[in-house]
């Protein structure tokens, strides 16, 4: 009886599957026994939260948001330090701890609203690196061109009428700007198309919203000053205790917090002008400029030197400002596809 070649009974009717290659036997596992990778994820260690010193937490206050009092106490502890609580503790430090305490929840408060109405970051609905890097060149060099005026054709007194201009631009650009900026998007809002008027209306009084917070400050801050002095002057004769000029304190002190921190984002971002248009927050730098350069001819004259160098001086600053303006809106109308009309 043969048992090979085709004469083998045995033989399997179906064909040998095609060679696809050397033969490679199956590989076994480390452990026959076990599934492959039974652990495919390693344990979990609970890893301890590292410790941040109040000094650290402090140092990270500026452009971070500020923590509670309680977690900047603890300074990233789970409980409040015992230095901490004996500090506290300490009779020489009653007057000054609880009224640092109090001024920082009252910072912390205004801040927080201030940021939220005016936001630090959105000045500009577009963010160009070109354009900053363009900006604060040109703000550079009208810098060093004002000194160099200063220092070959400027008097003694010409410095200090400098500086006195400086400090007038800081305090007349929130009013100017609360003035000029609804001027500026009456005229957008009427050039802008039919159809995205109804929108633009929404956001511009979402904006008026947040302009009339910063109006509403600036005007109680005076209103209670001279309420606070007309409280001293009769409370002057009795001596009682001045209960309603503390009440008065309170919402002083929490307004002028709220100032400090909103004043800086709100001109930055002409009251939230962006969210109305983005290129709204160019045009009103193109028109602020030559405002404030006829307040400062108005206020000082022409700057030093030969009347050709007093006209190039008093032309070229505000010009300069208008073409980086109007560079940046063509960069938004190529790049962002952005439009005056809509």
């Amino acid at each position: 009886m043969s048992f090979g070649g085709p004469d083998n009974p045995y033989q399997p009717p179906y064909p040998p599957p095609p060679s696809t290659g050397p033969y490679i036997p199956p590989q076994p596992y480390p452990d026959p026994h076990l599934y492959p990778n039974p652990h495919p994820y390693p344990p979990y260690v609970p890893q301890p939260r590292p410790y941040v010193s109040p000094w650290g937490t402090l140092s990270g206050l500026r452009g971070a948001e500020w923590p509670p009092l309680r977690d900047l106490l603890r300074g990233g502890r789970p409980r409040i330090h015992g230095c901490v609580w004996a500090f506290l503790l300490v009779p020489c430090t009653w007057f000054v701890v609880p009224s640092l305490m109090v001024g920082y929840v009252f910072a912390r408060s205004a801040r927080v609203r201030a940021h939220r109405l005016f936001p630090p970051r959105a000045h500009r609905l577009h963010d160009d690196p070109q354009v900053t890097r363009l900006q604060k060149a040109r703000a550079l060099s009208a810098a060093l061109m004002t000194l160099a005026l200063l220092v070959v054709y400027g008097k003694p007194e010409d410095f200090g009428e400098a500086q006195e201009q400086y400090m007038m631009r800081l305090v007349v650009t929130p009013p100017l700007l609360l003035l000029s900026a609804p001027v500026v998007i009456a005229v957008l809002f009427r050039w802008a198309s039919p159809h995205l008027r109804p929108h633009m209306g929404q956001r511009v009084r979402a904006a008026g919203k947040a302009a009339l917070w910063y109006i509403g400050a600036v005007t109680a801050v005076p209103l209670i000053m001279v309420g606070i002095i007309m409280l001293e002057r009769e409370s002057a004769t009795t001596a009682d205790f001045p209960w309603p000029t503390v009440a008065l304190m309170v919402p002083l002190v929490w307004l002028l917090f709220f100032l400090v921190f909103a004043t800086g984002p709100a001109v930055r971002g002409g009251f939230n002008a962006a969210e109305v248009h983005a290129a709204l927050p160019a045009l009103l730098t193109g028109v602020l400029v030559w405002e404030f350069a006829l307040i400062s001819l108005a206020a000082g004259g022409l700057p030093p030197g030969p009347p050709l160098v007093q006209f190039l001086a008093f032309l070229c600053g505000p010009a300069s400002v208008c073409a980086v303006a109007w560079w940046e809106i063509h960069r938004l109308r190529s790049r962002h596809g952005v439009r005056l009309r809509g």
